[in-house]
């Protein structure tokens, strides 16, 4: 998906939601037996009642790869399940050396066709440069996370710049804002605004809001640009909004909920 297509998707649904399908067996609805094929069942409900309202899709791999590969065909049936009118993500936070990097990169756009990956990028150019190489394909790579152990290293500082802050003017002398966007944790808003000053115009995937404790009014007035340059991603308030069998419907209603305010803050 090329960038304008994805503000295209954006602006056409006044939402930048991206809905998290983080799926666990254990918590399927008391309607579904606990199974791969409900499993798949619960993700393509979820789906077509908040596609409306949702302008991406965030696959989580690793609830899926620790079912091996009936997890991996799992998860091939619930992206095919995704219109491809709708920004789809895995998220993988790969990165390696540079032949397993391109091994990684043709697993999930030419095998799987994602539009995009999240990658790590501790290894350096070589271990996301192959993700680049690919048309229309986007990295979404690790700045500043949400989890409580991103001070453990992302805040340390060095020659005036915290580690977060030089990862970010480094990798975007690899790529540039039609195919590089950047993870940035929802709980802490002023973070947020200090890097739409370092970066203006690329793409924020943004985690955190919601269950996390991240504000999405917070977040918005901080990091909307003219092309939004935001995607929110939301999981567990969403897919997990009930556990009856009218799970579709209380999902369509959390996402409607948030797409609405998102409309009023595109404005």
């Amino acid at each position: 998906m090329t960038r304008s297509e994805l503000v295209y998707s954006i602006f056409s649904k006044h939402s930048f939601l991206c809905t998290g399908l983080d799926t666990e067996m254990s918590k399927l609805p008391a309607p579904l037996p606990k199974n791969g094929d409900a499993l798949v069942e619960f993700n393509r409900q979820i789906i077509h009642a908040t596609l409306p309202f949702s302008a991406a899709y965030k696959i989580n791999t690793a609830f899926y790869e620790q079912y091996g590969g009936h997890g991996w065909n799992w998860m091939q049936q619930t992206l095919d399940y995704i219109p491809k009118s709708a920004f789809r993500i895995a998220d993988a936070k790969r990165g390696d050396i540079g032949n397993t990097s391109t091994m990684y990169a043709r697993a999930f756009f030419e095998t799987m066709d994602f539009d995009a990956v999240t990658v790590a990028p501790y290894m350096g150019e070589d271990s996301l440069r192959p993700f680049l190489e690919f048309k229309d394909k986007w990295i979404i790579c690790l700045a500043l996370t949400s989890n409580p152990g991103h001070a453990d290293f992302q805040l340390n500082e060095s020659e005036g710049l915290k580690l977060y802050e030089r990862v970010i003017n480094t990798v975007c002398k690899w790529g540039n804002e039609n195919n590089l966007m950047f993870v940035v944790g929802a709980t802490r808003a002023d973070f947020v605004a200090q890097i739409r000053k370092q970066i203006p115009n690329h793409f924020l995937l943004v985690p955190g809001v919601g269950a996390q404790g991240g504000s999405l009014q917070d977040i918005s007035r901080a990091g909307l640009n003219a092309d939004c340059g935001l995607l929110v991603n939301s999981s567990r308030g969403i897919i997990y909004a009930s556990s009856g069998d009218d799970f579709a419907e209380a999902a369509a209603r959390e996402a409607q909920n948030l797409q609405q305010e998102m409309a009023a803050l595109l404005q």
